[in-house]
């Protein structure tokens, strides 16, 4: 830990087992530490009379109690974390430092930057062993909020975490971010720590006297020989996308970064698209202004006969590594399409988007093929929406214009896939012809807590009013998230919130229940 996250300063009136459980946790006592530590197990009155102080410096106040049902009573005398018993003092500290860098603005890239620390030691600690990261995410987190209360939810993540390290022992590193999400490190191979955070995470928690089940979606991935530790990370985030974006499975797995693994998967990719092993998904799209089902989003899947189910990101890679990347996005165009011309007429108003590539609009007769493509498929063009996705940067805007142009006036729809991140820019919406802003998951993800993020989104949403364009919001999980969203003009949504990417007879059955429920 640097000096800032690993000092505290104890307030006078605390007893000696709390400066000793301060120092068994790692950390120092300081006079001028931006975190405020309070005995509170005979009072909330040192808490308030704290909290004026706290405010004035940016800094955490930390409630120590022993009764749980006490934990709301520090928090309206102003306590920003409450430490519910001794043993949990440790975790509630380090829940508190990001606190601190949250309030100074840089909380997200001070616990990278800590779980990037952490894997750097790990891999000179063990030069031999590799190193490996995984990112779990807890499920329904949300709804316990919701539903217990905020001092239920801190109690939760605290809980998540001491079982997670007792289940690690001292074997790996332990970082928390984004409240419920948690980076862990460590040194050789994850198989057997992988199947110990599903299980620690599997079974239900006692807290605050509720006995609370929820779940985790957990991305793994092992560091390659001179992978940098940001590089580990980013593919373990990746691999937890997938597992939030898959169907079924709650982890996944990242290729190599050595590439013989993903040299394998370029291989099978040849024999996949003729065996059928490759498959499309639809995600629902939601109009925020009636709750309807307005539309889905085709999303590509591999049922791998050896690895089981990967997500697009390693079918991405694979297909890059293999030099199919234009083949495999002409074999989900024609997939998607033939699926929706299948689809009975409960299914019929519905729009689907299909994802093309830099690649694909660079190409001279991208319009022609494109177009061929919907009329093979005898799905009616203005069903259609071309999504251009983030994975390249588009060179030549004013060459790839027209082809746009021509694909819309046909009567299909252009999309920009995840505006505001990514190579996507302002450029695109003066030159290119538009209809749909996407925004990315990555900025709607935070907008209920976060000022600048809400206001990027606003910013975004604000932009497309004024150009005619319509925006659909990505990665939406809460109620929270969908009320802001559609306070502030958004037209549609997509995400966990209405429902994973489903087969055609799932989604059939969602968008008769919500027609049932006049929605």
């Amino acid at each position: 830990m640097d000096d800032e996250r690993a000092t505290v300063r104890i307030v006078p009136g605390a007893t000696d087992d709390v400066a000793e459980a301060v120092a068994l946790a790692g950390w120092r006592i300081a006079d001028d530490a931006r975190m405020l530590l309070v005995d509170a197990r005979t009072g909330t009155a040192a808490v308030a009379a704290e909290d004026a102080r706290a405010q004035a410096r940016g800094a955490a106040l930390v409630a120590l109690v022993t009764d749980p049902a006490a934990a709301d009573r520090v928090y309206d005398a102003g306590a920003t974390h409450v430490a519910i018993g001794l043993e949990t003092l440790g975790v509630t500290l380090r829940f508190a430092a990001r606190h601190v860098r949250r309030v100074r603005g840089d909380g997200r890239r001070a616990d990278e930057l800590a779980a990037e620390e952490d894997a750097a030691a790990f891999a000179a600690a063990h030069p031999d062993a590799g190193v490996t990261a995984m990112i779990a995410s807890l499920t329904s987190f949300e709804i316990v909020n919701t539903a217990f209360g905020r001092a239920t939810g801190d109690a939760l993540v605290q809980a998540a975490q001491v079982r997670l390290a007792q289940a690690l022992a001292a074997h790996a590193a332990i970082v928390t971010r984004d409240g419920s999400t948690f980076t862990i490190v460590l040194a050789g191979e994850s198989d057997s720590a992988l199947a110990a955070v599903e299980r620690a995470l599997a079974t239900p928690f006692a807290v605050m006297g509720e006995t609370i089940q929820v779940g985790a979606r957990i991305g793994v991935a092992r560091a390659g020989s001179e992978e940098a530790p940001a590089e580990l990370l980013r593919r373990a985030a990746e691999a937890l996308a997938n597992a939030r974006g898959g169907e079924g499975a709650t982890t996944q797995v990242a290729p190599d970064h050595d590439g013989a693994a993903l040299s394998a998967l370029a291989a099978d990719l040849h024999r996949a698209m003729d065996r059928g092993e490759i498959e499309v998904l639809f995600q629902p799209q939601v109009a925020l202004a009636t709750g309807r089902i307005a539309g889905v989003e085709a999303l590509a899947r591999w049922q791998h006969p050896r690895l089981g189910m990967l997500g697009a990101a390693s079918l991405l890679a694979a297909a890059d590594r293999a030099g199919l990347g234009i083949a495999l996005s002409d074999h989900l165009q024609s997939l998607a399409l033939a699926r929706v011309a299948a689809w009975p007429a409960t299914l019929a108003s519905l729009r689907v988007a299909v994802n093309v590539t830099a690649a694909d609009v660079a190409r001279a007769d991208f319009a022609e093929r494109f177009l061929a493509r919907v009329a093979a498929s005898g799905v009616a063009p203005a069903r259609v929406t071309a999504e251009i996705t983030e994975g390249g940067l588009i060179d030549d805007l004013d060459a790839v214009a027209p082809a746009l142009q021509a694909v819309r006036a046909a009567g299909c729809r252009i999309a920009i896939d995840d505006f505001g991140t990514g190579y996507s820019s302002l450029a695109y919406l003066a030159t290119l012809p538009l209809d749909y802003l996407k925004i990315d998951r990555a900025l709607t993800q935070d907008i209920v807590g976060e000022r600048r993020r809400r206001a990027v989104v606003e910013g975004v949403i604000a932009i497309a009013a004024a150009l005619s364009l319509e925006t659909i919001a990505e990665g939406v999980e809460t109620e929270a998230q969908r009320a802001l969203l559609a306070a502030k003009g958004c037209t549609y949504y997509q995400g966990f919130l209405c429902a994973e990417p489903l087969d055609d007879a799932a989604l059939a059955g969602l968008v008769a229940e919500t027609s049932l429920r006049g929605a």
